[in-house]
């Protein structure tokens, strides 16, 4: 397989899991009118199909390591098991922050669903493998937390401005869809800061997986989970009436299109994140660390959604002021993060 071998590689593999993660979901909003239950089967297949595209390329080439096929095949039934249950628990929780963000954007769906993941993920992985200054890291945690409630502050006197505005019916609808999108995005990020821990219990051990085979068999646990939890939403919901498969085989040839490659950006970004994890031990920032920084997705995705998608347009100077200091708390909370590794106590 291969790895990087210098610490700005590292960070630079770091920093793509950031912007990938933050922008795969742009689909959504390419695909506009196509559902989203529907999109994410597409989004699945590309989850699988780039991990085992990466598989059969970087993690056969190079002299790191066990080529893709020997790591698979050598690995422990518990490594499987555990990166293929963290493929079915992000699935669920993917789900719900996907939903979160159709039905009220993406100025709700990253700021609260992966923010909350980045915390609920620091703390387990910081358990798993401690890593880093741990006063440092926590609090970078509790300044992301601090960033989540001013976001939910800001959508509050988003809806706020329209009803003074005398858009009381577009006020009242926004209003049930930003409280239905944070419940969703609430549930979806915890559970999203759950699959990371068993990722890494994946690569743990004599039998453990390499990043290229856990991501692998992390896809697989993606796709297969797939039409177990899309019947259920499908029959039931977040938004608009019921689907059923029949109406996935209606997409044009461009939708499926942007669902794959929307999956395939998440999946890259994902490996990048593994693969940095996975460098030497003196070239590592710790998949504490990795975890955190990757999580500036929030960020990245929320930044979309307000300077690209408008989503928070109208809002007035109070919002804006808000959004700003969002912003600066996530950032503050990512940078003390981020150098949590260089103060680690001995």
């Amino acid at each position: 397989m291969t790895l990087p071998h210098t610490y700005g590689l590292v960070l630079m593999l770091t920093i793509l899991t950031m912007i990938c993660w933050g922008s795969w979901a742009n689909v959504l909003k390419f695909t506009k009118g196509w559902r989203f239950e529907l999109l994410y089967y597409d989004y699945s297949i590309g989850v699988a199909l780039g991990a085992a595209l990466a598989g059969l390329t970087f993690g056969t080439w190079g002299a790191d390591g066990l080529s893709f096929t020997k790591d698979l095949s050598h690995a422990g039934s518990l490594n499987i098991l555990s990166a293929f249950a963290g493929g079915v628990i992000f699935n669920l929780s993917n789900i719900l922050v996907v939903g979160a963000i159709a039905v009220a954007g993406m100025g709700v769906g990253f700021p609260i669903g992966v923010g909350l993941a980045l915390v609920v993920g620091v703390i387990w992985n910081y358990i798993v493998n401690p890593q880093g200054n741990p006063f440092l890291l926590f609090t970078g945690v509790a300044l992301v937390m601090a960033a989540i409630v001013v976001d939910a502050i800001a959508y509050r006197a988003l809806a706020a401005s329209k009803s003074a505005a005398g858009d009381m019916a577009d006020a009242t609808a926004k209003k049930a869809a930003t409280w239905k999108g944070i419940k969703l995005a609430i549930i979806g990020g915890i559970l999203m800061g759950m699959f990371y821990p068993l990722v890494e219990i994946g690569k743990t051990g004599e039998r453990g997986l390499g990043p290229y085979a856990v991501g692998f068999v992390f896809g697989l646990g993606v796709l297969v989970s797939v039409f177990v939890y899309n019947l259920y939403f499908m029959r039931f919901p977040i938004d608009g009436p019921r689907l059923t498969f029949g109406d996935y085989l209606k997409g044009k040839a461009w939708v499926h299109f942007l669902g794959i490659a929307g999956g395939v950006m998440w999946i890259a970004g994902s490996l990048s994140n593994f693969v940095a994890a996975s460098a030497p031990k003196a070239l590592q920032v710790g998949p504490a660390i990795s975890y955190a920084i990757g999580q500036g997705s929030c960020m990245v995705g929320a930044l979309w959604g307000v300077l690209v998608w408008k989503e928070f347009a109208g809002g007035g100077a109070r919002v804006n002021r808000l959004l700003t200091f969002m912003f600066l708390l996530y950032m503050m909370g990512l940078v003390v993060v981020s150098i949590a590794p260089l103060y680690a106590v001995r």
